[in-house]
């Protein structure tokens, strides 16, 4: 995009955002004057509902909310089994790590010192007669280019080194592209049924080299006739490292799938919210292989539930378990500690009090909860024992008395009793204590406020959901109806009021457009160059939902950026019909424009696209009037943003229209630069039709008003 819509889009939408503080008091005061607010219609709430509780409205969406009643909708959402979701559902078949278990993920997708145990004897190769080729296959490469690499740098007793020397490198390098590019060739000669058992009949050198350097449209082509399960062993073979990083990719294409085709658009919003809440970083060690069962397993069943289930469930996960440390904590006095010493240590092992720490500040209570650095020590040792079996294979959550740390402990004003038989208990009666807290339903109350209605959450409602939380015993559902049919969700000052973070920017322009996602990879590379990496926050506050982290010039550039080259069909090979958008568009809102006909492509010897000059006005075209530049602009900002965009917007897409074809800049380049006496302005070129809707579609979902929801 010109950087001079950039600047003028900045201009426009940051002075409107308010940047609160991140943390709530804790006792908000009960007496404040409600304020009075003016409420919402029956299509703005349809709309509120849907730009809160979904990844964003599709065309037409408020209409059918509208007809099938708010209410219902809202109930179907709530209980999310009972919607068929049959297209989202198909698409996930494309991700076994979704189904496998930790210890299945180790043995797909092993990582590097997995392989050199393997190497060095130390666990076993997976074997037997029934073990699957293709995995087998795995494991061949892996333990061959390990041994490959102790060739390369083994020091014979005379000192002479086997390292290939750079040119030695890069001719083996050409050596092997040309070795992948025969090999593809074979491969696509023979029946596509037949190609994965054929490329594992051959050498394990040629396997390597073929998974690893095959490339462009051949490698596009074959892996397209791939199963989903045969494109994953393709991946683990053609891995240098190790391939454990494929276990995240896969889960995180399949996000991205479900933030935009799922029909239970509602549990995936809280899914997001309560895997954000209780984050663990994926890349970190064995999470690598426990993350896809953390969500699976301990988010998304109870996403809806009672917040106990949820937070007990999160700290028996072994990645919560590696994520936060709590496996390596072992009690001073504890039997694995050699009993009771002075030093509370031996071998400096002790307490880890990572977990205690943040499963108090950022899990239930907040930083302002009440507790004390000894609180939190006392809770490390009531959770000693908390642990995993073998991380490094994918094991389970256990809990080992061994290392659990004797005797009653006093915690937060209270005697948490020991069960010398059952000290796992002890943990859980503290969990459930927090739970329990006034502080906590507080704090959760807080966060979802500022989720779903504001920035910075007017405190009666966080007062009123709070109550809710303490007499539901903590029904998440029930908090939510409380926020859902307040008078502060349902207000004017509350509606489009949260801009959107990449990863619902990104969803809700693909949902907006009714874009089929062909390439989730493409849009999880966006979302880490946007900054927001999927099962990537390194600290476990998750990711920040307000504006002050969101918008600065650099972010509406991206944002800009991603909405050109998709509309121009240049991302990542997405297909994209603007055409088709303005058509439904059309359909879905027949009131807009002031439009009187519109001349649909007829049939004939070859398809042709809707065009602005297909569209007729009520009054006309030409100087006195709308023309159909402006009725597909009119369409576009009420099907993609769900309402008017204000006259400052509107002005600089005409005069980016103006202009000549948009480019992708970056956020590197000078705000202005002077041209010197020896540059020449370029001649403008009009856009053609189709170049203006694309344009047109780009800016609309650059615009400040489509960053908000």
């Amino acid at each position: 995009m010109r950087r001079a819509f950039v600047l003028a889009a900045v201009v426009v939408l940051v002075p409107a955002l308010a940047l609160p503080a991140q943390m709530p008091k804790v006792k908000p005061s009960k007496s404040a004057k409600p304020e009075a607010l003016l409420p919402l219609t029956d299509r703005e709430r349809a709309q509120q509902l849907l730009n809160r509780f979904t990844f964003g409205a599709r065309p037409g969406e408020v209409e059918q909310v509208l007809a099938q009643g708010s209410d219902n909708w809202l109930n179907q959402q709530l209980s999310p089994s009972g919607l068929k979701d049959d297209v989202a559902s198909r698409r996930m078949g494309d991700y076994p790590v979704l189904r496998m278990s930790p210890d299945q993920v180790v043995q797909t997708f092993p990582a590097q010192f997995v392989v050199q145990q393997i190497a060095e004897g130390k666990i076993p190769k997976p074997g037997g007669p029934q073990t699957d080729p293709q995995l087998a296959s795995v494991y061949e490469v892996a333990l061959w280019r390990w041994q490959k690499s102790l060739d390369d740098k083994k020091v014979d007793a005379d000192g002479t080194t086997h390292m290939p020397t750079p040119e030695q490198q890069e001719a083996q390098k050409k050596a092997d592209q040309a070795t992948a590019a025969r090999i593809a060739g074979e491969l696509f000669a023979i029946d596509r049924k037949q190609r994965m058992a054929d490329l594992l009949s051959r050498p394990v050198p040629d396997r390597a080299a073929f998974c690893q350097y095959v490339a462009g449209e051949q490698k596009n082509l074959l892996l397209g006739e791939f199963t989903p399960r045969e494109r994953e062993f393709f991946y683990a073979m053609g891995a240098t490292g190790g391939s454990s990083y494929r276990a995240l990719q896969e889960i995180s294409e399949a996000k991205m799938l479900r933030m935009v085709l799922s029909e239970r658009q509602l549990q995936e919003v809280m899914t997001d919210f309560w895997f954000n809440h209780f984050n663990v970083f994926g890349p970190k060690d064995s999470d690598q292989w426990y993350t896809a069962a953390y969500e699976r397993d301990a988010i998304r069943p109870f996403a809806l539930g009672k917040f106990r289930d949820l937070l007990l469930a999160t700290a028996k996960s072994p990645a919560m378990m590696v994520y936060l440390d709590n496996y390596t904590s072992i009690g001073p006095n504890s039997e694995a500690n050699g009993g009771k010493r002075k030093d509370g240590k031996r071998n400096g092992r002790g307490l880890n009090e990572n977990y205690a720490r943040e499963v108090m500040e950022l899990h239930t209570v907040g930083v302002n909860g009440g507790y004390s650095q000894e609180d939190v020590t006392h809770l490390a040792a009531i959770l000693t024992g908390w642990s995993v079996d073998n991380p490094n294979l994918g094991s389970k959550f256990v809990f080992d008395p061994k290392k659990h740390e004797p005797g009653e402990k006093q915690w937060f004003g209270q005697t948490i009793p020991d069960d010398p038989n059952n000290g796992q208990q002890q943990g859980i009666i503290a969990l459930t204590k927090l739970a329990a807290m006034p502080q906590t339903a507080h704090f959760l109350s807080w966060k979802l406020a500022q989720r779903f209605v504001a920035d910075d959450p007017p405190p009666a409602l966080v007062d009123r959901m709070a109550d809710t939380y303490l007499k539901s015993d903590g029904d998440i559902k029930k908090v939510l109806l409380t926020l859902i049919h307040s008078p502060e969700f349902n207000s004017r000052k509350y509606f489009r009021n949260k801009v959107k973070t990449p990863e619902e920017f990104l969803a809700s322009a693909f949902r907006a457009t009714a874009t089929d996602p062909t390439n989730p990879g493409q849009m999880v590379q966006s979302l880490r160059q946007m900054g927001m990496p999927l099962y990537g926050k390194l600290e476990p506050t998750g990711y920040y939902l307000t504006a002050d982290h969101w918008m600065n010039t650099t972010a509406l550039i991206d944002r800009l950026n991603f909405a050109v080259q998709l509309t121009q069909g240049k991302y990542g090979g997405q297909k994209f019909d603007s055409s088709r958008l303005l058509a439904v568009g059309l359909m879905s809102q027949p009131s807009v424009g002031g439009v009187k006909s519109v001349n649909m492509p007829a049939a004939g010897p070859g398809p042709r696209a809707l065009k602005v000059a297909d569209i007729t006005t009520t009054r006309g075209r030409g100087p006195a009037g709308l023309t159909g530049m402006d009725v597909a602009l009119d369409v576009l900002e009420k099907t993609l943003v769900g309402g008017p965009v204000s006259d400052k917007t509107n002005a600089l897409i005409h005069q980016q229209v103006a202009q000549p074809a948009p480019q992708v800049i970056t956020p590197s380049q000078p705000d202005s630069q002077p041209m010197t006496a020896t540059q020449t302005p370029q001649p403008q070129q009009p856009l053609s039709p189709p170049d203006t809707l694309n344009m047109l579609t780009a800016l609309v979902l650059g615009s400040p008003e489509f960053q908000m929801r």
